[in-house]
């Protein structure tokens, strides 16, 4: 396993990383058994990141990963991340609400603090642009999230904190100049080379490859998040979630998985789309490491095949970069 340094934090991350997100199930579901399966393999390929939040499954996930680690008697240096999203009615009180939050995800995951703490809600210039987003001034102003998670790190409970990079990209910035953050994770997948407008799905007007080029120059880690596009990259069929989710919904993997059967004509024979997914976002120059959902041992053992592999040829990147995909905007990012 190779390993990366998180932004300015000097943590030393697995270039791959386990996500206990509801995308893959296992870590949501009542499987405890396969859990510590794949916990373990997990383990014993030297992923120390562990990503999950108070929000999948309403904390299933948190208690889930918990038990597992415990099971299998997690390193003393093992990194957990987990998230914070912040309900339209508790923005009156932003600290209370973000301490309530950890100390449940606390409790669930069987800890006293945890390696990050990452705000979960979309930032925008005004509250509600999409659903659940806040403000510039909730999140850095006086009372707001930063000042919240700059108390808890001081009590011990939390190390170090970070953002999702959705929302719209004047807002997004302010939090990257800010450099106040450890991280930040942002959708980034084999598709937006030629995805056109639609790449910046999920926010207002991002996109996704330059905030993650504006992260890693202000020192910021890059966690890269929707590596198979939720699935729809690998062939999958739409998850439960997906299904269900404001955030990228079915009609976006609908869209995402018309341009995965184009990817597959640039695709020499042999290469995968998974294989080729994973090997596009790894060697990424910006990208920390890449965040996986795995819902079986198998998973994770190819995942790691993969990453051994370097990078994709510049032959093939080109011919990917050529593909005309549906909607395809070649103009600069609008904003």
């Amino acid at each position: 396993m190779e390993y990366r340094t998180l932004g300015k934090s000097g943590l030393q991350v697995s270039r791959v990383s386990f996500g206990a997100g509801p995308l893959a199930g296992l870590m949501v579901g009542s499987h405890q058994e396969a859990q510590r399966r794949v916990i373990a393999r997990s383990l014993q390929a030297n992923i120390n990141w562990f990503d999950t939040a108070a929000s999948y499954g309403h904390g299933d996930s948190e208690s889930a990963l918990g038990a597992a680690l415990r099971a299998c008697q997690r390193p003393e240096d093992l990194c957990i991340a987990t998230k914070v999203r912040l309900a339209a009615d508790q923005l009156d009180n932003i600290p209370k609400a973000i301490r309530q939050s950890l100390e449940g995800s606390l409790q669930r995951l069987g800890v006293d603090r945890v390696t990050l703490l990452q705000l979960h809600n979309s930032v925008t210039s005004r509250r509600g642009d999409l659903p659940t987003s806040i403000d510039v001034q909730d999140v850095l102003g006086k009372e707001g999230v930063l000042s919240a998670l700059e108390q808890l790190r001081r009590e011990g409970r939390v190390e170090h904190f970070g953002f999702t990079g959705l929302g719209d990209k004047r807002s997004l910035a302010e939090l990257v100049s800010s450099g106040a953050f450890t991280s930040a994770q942002i959708p980034l997948n084999l598709l937006l080379p030629f995805s056109g407008r639609d790449r910046w799905a999920g926010s207002v007007d991002v996109d996704y490859e330059r905030l993650a080029e504006d992260c890693s120059a202000g020192g910021i880690g890059v966690i890269a998040i929707r590596v198979f596009a939720g699935g729809a990259l690998v062939g999958q069929d739409p998850s439960p979630h997906t299904y269900q989710t404001k955030f990228f919904t079915l009609d976006l993997f609908q869209r995402d998985r018309l341009r995965a059967e184009k990817l597959k004509q640039a695709l020499p024979a042999g290469l995968t789309p998974a294989e080729a997914a994973l090997r596009f976002v790894l060697h990424k120059p910006e990208v920390t490491t890449a965040l996986i959902g795995f819902g079986q041992p198998e998973q994770l053992d190819a995942a790691m095949k993969f990453a051994a592999k370097g990078p994709l040829d510049e032959s093939v990147l080109k011919r990917i970069d050529a593909l005309d995909g549906p909607g395809r905007d070649t103009s600069d990012c609008p904003g």
